[in-house]
């Protein structure tokens, strides 16, 4: 998610440092040198093999750090400018690195039992990395605690009160921990099989940071017991947004999206029908651009992204975009990759993958 002012693009080339900047290719020079944004996605190679890019908001990728295998959701700490890939479920690493080059990659691995649902957070003060898991044989959702100034080792885990949690987030100050529990029941055994349809139980909850106690949890309505709650991001007044999937009948015409602030009950934006008939049931990812009041999402099914007025909840705009992947704030409102290799309005001999982080010079790194 997106919380800082645009980027400095000097800032961002002094933070890099002689070495970095020494080794990128010209034209990868040259497009960090005009770059007003960059940012960072899982990519899948020409030749197969899997990395994650940093990339301009031109789509010029700048520079590509090597994965183990694929990797789903991103992370990044405006604090110390560590970034994280995780893998996609029923994936067990995570990559911590520096979009800098600074430091040789960290990779960490989830314990026995449990493996990393795509999606995580860092502490406001980067010092502790949050991750969703999964008890695969218990059939309970999880976050783990790792502590960055140990390279990450798993110093603990909290309940996240629900099953199969996917994405999570963390209030501005650091107090409380955001998940989606999307309610469904898998296990590695069964590889990306969804065990529980006919019983789904998805929900949201409110964490404690500090001790893992639960604050709140949300669940749907009966009707919508197959809306499978599964992203997340705040907006500038701490109102959490959410977008879903639906597992229900294609015919059907679910909520999709809808926002929430502790203390009160979830409420749906009421999408034209247009509109959801277009996002196929199945939102991808979600983003808020804070500075310009915007929510963004996108649908790989429907191949397009629609922007959302946060205060009105209107839609305000719709673009056709052929296997739509990530989506991050952009000036003017955001910028979207695709599956087919497009980040914004340029091409590469790449795959995106399903999430984009915006990466900000890091205030502590001179």
């Amino acid at each position: 998610m997106w919380r800082s002012a645009a980027i400095d693009r000097r800032g961002f080339i002094k933070a890099a440092g002689i070495g970095f900047l020494a080794a990128l290719k010209p034209e990868a020079l040259l497009a960090l040198n005009r770059a007003d944004a960059v940012y960072a996605s899982g990519i899948r190679t020409a030749n197969g093999s899997f990395a994650v890019a940093t990339v301009t908001e031109r789509g010029e990728i700048v520079d590509k750090v090597a994965l183990p295998a694929r990797a789903h959701g991103m992370a990044y700490s405006t604090a110390t400018g560590r970034t994280v890939a995780f893998a996609r479920r029923p994936g067990t690493f995570a990559m911590i690195f520096d979009p800098w080059n600074k430091s040789e990659p960290i990779v960490i691995a989830s314990p026995e039992g449990r493996h990393f649902y795509g999606h995580g957070a860092f502490s406001p003060n980067g010092r502790l990395l949050y991750a969703s898991e999964n008890d695969f044989d218990n059939n309970r959702g999880m976050i783990g605690l790792y502590d960055a100034a140990n390279r990450f080792a798993r110093i603990g885990e909290y309940e996240t009160y629900g099953v199969g949690p996917h994405d999570m987030t963390v209030s501005d100050d650091g107090r409380i921990l955001i998940i989606a529990n999307g309610g469904i029941e898998t296990h590695p055994d069964f590889g990306r099989t969804k065990l529980n349809l006919g019983n789904m139980q998805p929900s949201l909850t409110l964490i404690d940071a500090a001790s893992g106690a639960l604050i709140e949890k949300h669940t749907l309505p009966p009707r919508w017991s197959s809306v499978s709650t599964r992203h997340v991001d705040l907006d500038a007044s701490g109102r959490i947004w959410f977008a879903c999937q639906y597992e229900g009948h294609r015919r059907d015409l679910p909520p999709l999206v809808g926002h929430f602030r502790r203390g009160d009950d979830l409420a749906f934006i009421d999408l034209p029908e247009e509109t959801t008939r277009r996002l196929a049931n199945y939102v991808g990812a979600i983003a808020v651009n804070r500075k310009e009041g915007l929510v963004g999402v996108t649908s790989p099914i429907g191949g397009a992204s629609v922007t959302i007025d946060a205060k009105t909840g209107k839609v305000l705009r719709e673009k056709s975009v052929r296997d739509a992947a990530g989506i991050a704030p952009a000036s003017g409102g955001f910028a979207v990759s695709s599956y087919d290799g497009d980040f914004l309005s340029n091409h590469s001999d790449v795959a995106w993958d399903q999430h984009i982080v915006r990466i900000a010079h890091p205030p502590l790194i001179r």
